[in-house]
């Protein structure tokens, strides 16, 4: 090995190598295996998470609205931040929903409304009208 930095956000080892036998140098970059929670369903059964089905939830509920790519990587990472912050083996998705709606009524009200009403489920226009009564307070 040559040289090893973190980079800038500090998410990611840089190595510059140098083979051992033709003496060629190059670049191997190296992410932290981390361990997120197991995802408890509402009716017991667990799945590993997955960060791309977080990414097309928060997609298709940020579609067509004025969110960048940017303000929607942060919001993963700050939901993954705090999923692995729990330092818990499991959690409810109940929790991660929530985490989602969270970040979604941060970066934009319509999605998070579009999210809230199909993770919420709601049985009738009242609940409705109560969730867009909190968000326009």
């Amino acid at each position: 090995m040559i040289e090893t930095r973190m980079s800038e956000d500090g998410g990611l080892i840089r190595r510059r190598r140098q083979c051992g036998s033709c003496e060629k140098r190059f670049t191997t970059y190296e992410k932290p295996d981390v361990a997120f929670p197991s995802i408890v369903k509402k009716d017991g059964r667990r799945t590993e998470f997955q960060h791309e089905k977080l990414t097309a939830s928060l997609n298709l509920a940020l579609r067509k609205r004025p969110v960048s790519a940017d303000q929607v990587a942060a919001a993963l990472e700050r939901i993954e931040e705090k999923l692995l912050a729990t330092g818990q083996r499991e959690i409810p998705s109940s929790r991660l929903g929530e985490l989602v709606m969270r970040e979604l009524k941060k970066i934009d009200k319509v999605a998070y409304i579009r999210f809230a009403s199909v993770y919420r489920s709601f049985e009738d226009i009242d609940e409705f009208r109560s969730l867009v009564e909190e968000v326009q307070r």
